[in-house]
């Protein structure tokens, strides 16, 4: 049986302005100082992510900008695919609001870990249920492409946990529940027709100096 490996990596931290707002698909940079704060991680995963291996990026450039800090830290450069689906949940007229202003226009009520429920559709933008259904269809088609090789897919929090979802069938709502920090690795395989989970929200681990 040939097993597809999937190590999905959430993009760095993004800069301070971009965080006081909900951004959700706008281009936004990353945070300058947390990439000088945050070397160690991406030595971590230079030398964590497999060699030789596909790397699929997002349009939006703090993707791109995370795989070249990879690249950066000691992994061997490799070329860039742009999947426009793997791209953060697009938000509409509510990207860029303050958050005090994006929770006064939710119509649902909000996800105990989340700023909205999973079936809120801002005018003009989509569901996260609608990034499970374009995440998922993409997953099927880098497996089919990509058989029994390692793909490295450098996303975003909501397309992450919409690939969990789609690997262990839960609902879009149960998605949510995940934590998936900046710069931590989910790793997903594809076995025949099965999906296993080897791993969420993987981190950079250092022992404590013995007293």
């Amino acid at each position: 049986m040939q097993i597809t490996r999937l190590f999905l990596v959430r993009h760095a931290l993004v800069e301070p302005s971009a965080r006081a707002v909900v951004y959700g698909s706008m281009d936004v940079a990353l945070c300058e100082l947390a990439l000088q704060q945050e070397a160690a991680s991406y030595r971590w995963l230079a030398a964590r992510l497999p060699e030789r291996a596909r790397w699929v990026v997002t349009p939006l450039s703090r993707t791109r900008a995370t795989a070249a800090a990879i690249f950066a830290a000691g992994y061997a450069p490799a070329s860039l695919e742009v999947e426009p689906d793997l791209a953060e949940q697009h938000l509409g007229e509510w990207q860029g609001l303050s958050h005090e202003r994006f929770a006064e226009l939710i119509r649902h009520p909000a996800h105990p870990f989340w700023p909205h429920g999973a079936e809120e559709k801002p005018p003009g933008g989509e569901s996260f249920a609608e990034v499970v259904e374009r995440v998922s269809a993409v997953l099927h088609r880098l497996v089919q492409e990509t058989p029994g090789q390692d793909i490295v897919i450098v996303a975003h929090g909501g397309s992450i946990r919409a690939a969990i979802a789609q690997a262990m069938q839960l609902t879009p709502h149960q998605a949510l529940i995940f934590s998936i920090k900046n710069l931590s690795l989910t790793r997903l395989e594809r076995h025949g027709a099965d999906w296993r989970v080897a791993a969420v929200n993987e981190e950079p681990f250092t022992l404590p100096a013995q007293a």
